[in-house]
C-alpha cells in the first residue's frame, strides 16, 4: 500500500513538474514571438511623412506609387516610378539625427507643374546638351527637341523624367525599374530597352546599375539627377560644403554650355577641385567659364586608372553635419552643378524654400554632346551591344570616413 502511495506521488510531481516546463516554454516561445513581431513593427517606421494618396495615381495610363527602401542602419530611400525619382533620402548626422539630404515635392502634381523637372530623376535618353539638337549616325541626321534656347537637354520635352516606369521591388533594399522606349520617342532611334536597378546596401551605399539594348543604332548617356545638400534640403547654402574631384581636366564650353571639344587644365582655375576646398571658396573669381555658368555647371573629365572599371570620383563633405558624399563611377565624366538657377521660387517638401547655391548635383554620365564630338568617349550603342553603367553614391560621417 504504502508503495502504491509513494509512486503515486512521484506520478504527480512528475506531472506537476512537466507541466511546469511546458508552461515555461510556452512563454518563452510566446515572448519570443512578440518580440519578433516588435521587431517587424520597427522596421515598418518611416522617416518620411510623404502621403501615399499624393502619389497614388494614373499617368498616361499607368499606376503611379511610392516604393521604399531601407538598410539595419535606418537609411532611408523613397522612390516614385514616374521618373525613377527619388524623393526622400534620410541619413544620419555626427550625432546620429537623421535628415532627409535630397530636394524634392510631396506630390505628384508637384513635380509635373513644376519649373524644376528634374529633381531626382532618371535623366534619359541623353543626360545633358547636345547641340542644336542635331547629330548624325550613319549619315542619317536627327533632329531632336530644343528645350534649352537653341539646344537639347536631358532627353527632351518629355525625357525619362516624364513617362511612368514599370517596378519590381524585389526586396526591403533592392528596386528595380523597366522600360522601352519606343523608336523614335523623342526624336531617338531605335526601341532602346532600359533596365534601372537600385539597391541600398548594408555599408550605406545606393548602387544605380543601368542596363540598356536596341534594335537600330543610336546614343545613350543615361544618369541620375539627385539635388543634395548634406545639411538637409532647404538648409542653407551648399558653398560650405568641401568638394574634392578626381579630375584633372575639364570640358570648357561656349555660352549655351555646349563643350568646345577641347579639354582644358584645371590648373590655376577655380575648377581645381583636385584637394578639398570649400564650393564657394573661387565662385568670385572673374573667370568666363564661371560667368558663362553662372557658376559651376561644367563636365568634369575623371582621371581614368582603367577605363570603364568603377572607381572614387568624388568625395564631398558638410562640416556642420558631418555627413560625407562619396561617389564611385565607371563613367569617363562628372557634372558638377552648383545650384546656380534655384532662386527660392520653388517651395519643396516640409514647405521649405530652395534657394540659390542651396543643393549641387554630381552626376556621372559621358560628356555632353559627345554625338558631335568623334575625340570624346563614344555614346553610340550598337544593336549586338549591351550598354551599361554604374553610379554609386556612399553616405556617411566624418570622423567615421
Amino acid at each position: 500500500m504504502n508503495q502504491t502511495l509513494l509512486l503515486c506521488k512521484l506520478f504527480v510531481s512528475c506531472l506537476l513538474f512537466f507541466t511546469i516546463l511546458i508552461s515555461m516554454v510556452g512563454c518563452k516561445h510566446s515572448s519570443k514571438k512578440q518580440s519578433i513581431q516588435q521587431s517587424i513593427t520597427s522596421n515598418k517606421h518611416f522617416f518620411h511623412t510623404l502621403e501615399e494618396e499624393k502619389f497614388d495615381t494614373i499617368i498616361y495610363g499607368k499606376q503611379v506609387q511610392l516604393f521604399t527602401l531601407k538598410n539595419r542602419n535606418g537609411i532611408e530611400a523613397v522612390f516614385t516610378n514616374y521618373g525613377q525619382r527619388l524623393i526622400t533620402l534620410y541619413t544620419p548626422d555626427k550625432n546620429n539625427n537623421f535628415e532627409d539630404i535630397v530636394l524634392g515635392f510631396s506630390s505628384i502634381k508637384a513635380y509635373m507643374i513644376s519649373e524644376e523637372k528634374y529633381f531626382g530623376a532618371t535623366i534619359g535618353r541623353y543626360g545633358n546638351r547636345i547641340n542644336k539638337g542635331e547629330f548624325v549616325l550613319n549619315g542619317t541626321e536627327y533632329q531632336l527637341a530644343t528645350n534649352n534656347g537653341e539646344n537639347h537637354l536631358h532627353g527632351g520635352d518629355k525625357g525619362f523624367e516624364s513617362v511612368v516606369w514599370d517596378a519590381t521591388q524585389k526586396s526591403d533594399t533592392e528596386i528595380e525599374f523597366s522600360r522601352t522606349s519606343p523608336d523614335m520617342e523623342e526624336g531617338y532611334p531605335g526601341n532602346l530597352t532600359v533596365t534601372t536597378n537600385y539597391k541600398l546596401t548594408e555599408d550605406n551605399r545606393l548602387i544605380i546599375s543601368y542596363r540598356a539594348t536596341t534594335d537600330k543604332t543610336t546614343v545613350i548617356n543615361l544618369t541620375h539627377h539627385s539635388f543634395f545638400n548634406l545639411n538637409g534640403h532647404g538648409n542653407g547654402t551648399i558653398n560650405n560644403h568641401e568638394l574634392q574631384i578626381h579630375a584633372n581636366y575639364f570640358t570648357p564650353v561656349n555660352e549655351g554650355l555646349i563643350p568646345l571639344g577641347t579639354l582644358q587644365s584645371v590648373e590655376n582655375t577655380p575648377f581645381d577641385f583636385r584637394v578639398p576646398k570649400t564650393i564657394g571658396l573661387d565662385l568670385n573669381i572673374e573667370d568666363q567659364q564661371l560667368a558663362f555658368g553662372k557658376g559651376y555647371d561644367h563636365n568634369f573629365v575623371i582621371d581614368q586608372t582603367k577605363y570603364a572599371e568603377t572607381q572614387k570620383v568624388a568625395y564631398v563633405v558638410a562640416p556642420k553635419s558631418g555627413r560625407t558624399l562619396t561617389v564611385y563611377s565607371n563613367e569617363p565624366g562628372l557634372q558638377f552643378y552648383g545650384g546656380n538657377f534655384l532662386d527660392g521660387t520653388i517651395v519643396g517638401k516640409q514647405n521649405k524654400r530652395y534657394n540659390y547655391r542651396g543643393a549641387f548635383c554630381l552626376e556621372t554620365q559621358h560628356f555632353p554632346d559627345a554625338p558631335n564630338h568623334n575625340h570624346f568617349p563614344s555614346t553610340i550603342l550598337q544593336p549586338d551591344e549591351v550598354y551599361t553603367s554604374t553610379c554609386i553614391y556612399e553616405f556617411g560621417i566624418i570622423n567615421m570616413h
